[in-house]
């Protein structure tokens, strides 16, 4: 890799580190699609009481097991189906024992995540930069990539795991405008094809 494009991941990332700084303690989006659970003190209480390890929940669960036939596995996966069907179902993201809302660790880990991302848009962008007309289509290469990955991904949570379309949407806008804005620097400093 060149300066050029280890000072564009660099700056690039710190950008888009302080856009979700702001998108999400300034602006609504964030937030936008989460909602407060009824009775919250009594659904802790009986998550508390069921739930014991920290981990990835989805429900209702699937009985699985390595020993079951062949049509153990169907009959389980036609009893999992209908449970689906009448609900309710969804996923959990469960830490019983609590943490920091946000902790010197969380941050720069977000940081560094955001640099390593930056580095990559900049490590394509120096490669296609000669295909790419202006600085205005260098920032919208840039933009397209937080396009692709909230495509990639939020729509699919969206799909699978029925996150809100709302939610869904917030994160797309964060992503493209925060990309975008991204790329401004890195379209000022990657101009020209770097070998």
């Amino acid at each position: 890799m060149t300066r050029k494009i280890l000072l564009a991941g660099l700056v690039g990332g710190i950008v888009i580190y302080i856009w979700g700084i702001i998108s999400h303690l300034v602006l609504p989006l964030g937030m936008v699609g989460i909602r407060q659970v009824p009775n919250e003190q009594m659904v802790v209480s009986a998550l508390r009481e069921s739930i014991q390890e920290s981990g990835f929940y989805f429900f209702p669960g699937w009985e699985h097991s390595p020993n079951m036939t062949e049509e153990e596995q169907k009959a389980a996966m036609q009893r999992w189906e209908e449970k689906i069907r009448q609900g309710p179902n969804g996923i959990l993201i469960y830490t019983p024992e609590g943490q920091s809302p946000v902790s010197a660790s969380q941050m720069l880990i977000e940081l560094l995540s955001n640099i390593a991302g930056a580095l990559v848009a900049a490590f394509l962008l120096a490669r296609a930069v000669s295909g790419i007309a202006g600085f205005g289509g260098r920032v919208l290469f840039v933009a397209l990539l937080g396009l692709f990955a909230s495509l990639a991904i939020d729509v699919s949570y969206w799909n699978w795991y029925s996150f809100p379309g709302s939610f869904t949407l917030a994160a797309l806008i964060d992503q493209v405008v925060g990309w975008g804005l991204a790329g401004l620097p890195l379209a000022a400093i990657l101009k020209r094809p770097v070998a």
